[in-house]
């Protein structure tokens, strides 16, 4: 479990396949304090298990299941990905309970300046935008934020100059993918009043990567 609040950006060291395992590598700092093989790690919103330690960084491995559903395997070394280490128990809840089990791919549609921030406009998947409501939360990349801006098949985020500065999603063009995870209380809300009232529960609920 993670809070959408980025400690880290990491940069992509290399997306490498030996046989039929695939695994990528990523230069960090600030994590690595207390990671350890086995731990969760979100990289950009998808929650993924550590598998080797080294100077200066770790390794993950991705399921094909992570990369038919995700765009992590866009990554290119040098990318810049957002880092958060699963919560501890006691910790402040910065952000929203984000479980790193991406729902969906999105696109940056438009960034529109605003004062010292900007409106990022997002598309999402048509299953998804019945979770995504006015001032609810939303995380993209793994990152918490606040719905301002919501239309029919997109919503969009005033991400403020300290998330842009301080998470990779800052540098990112209109036209790039994002991970897309959307509240799971709501989830469950609707999946219990299928249950009570009849009906089946929508179509967002994926398996975990």
């Amino acid at each position: 479990m993670f809070s959408g609040i980025v400690e880290e950006v990491g940069r992509v060291r290399a997306l490498t396949q030996d046989g039929d395992a695939i695994s990528l590598s990523v230069d960090a700092a600030l994590v690595l304090e207390d990671l350890a093989l086995g731990h969760s790690i979100s990289v950009d919103g998808i929650c993924l298990t550590v598998t080797d330690l080294h100077a200066g960084g770790f390794t993950v491995g991705l399921s094909p299941e992570t990369l038919r559903l995700t765009a992590i395997g866009d990554c290119q070394p040098g990318d810049r990905v957002n880092l958060e280490r699963a919560l501890q128990v006691g910790a402040r809840m910065g952000g929203h309970y984000v479980q790193g089990h991406v729902d969906g791919v999105g696109q940056i549609l438009s960034r529109t300046p605003e004062g010292d921030s900007e409106i990022v406009l997002f598309s999402a998947p048509a299953e998804l935008m019945p979770y995504i409501v006015m001032k609810g939360f939303v995380a993209v990349d793994g990152i918490s934020l606040t719905v301002a801006r919501r239309t029919e098949n997109a919503f969009g985020v005033a991400l403020i100059a300290f998330t842009s500065n301080a998470t990779g999603l800052g540098a990112k063009p209109v036209g790039a993918r994002v991970h897309l995870e959307v509240d799971v209380i709501a989830k469950y809300v609707e999946s219990l009043l299928a249950t009570r009232f009849g009906g089946a529960a929508g179509g967002a609920q994926m398996e975990g990567q």
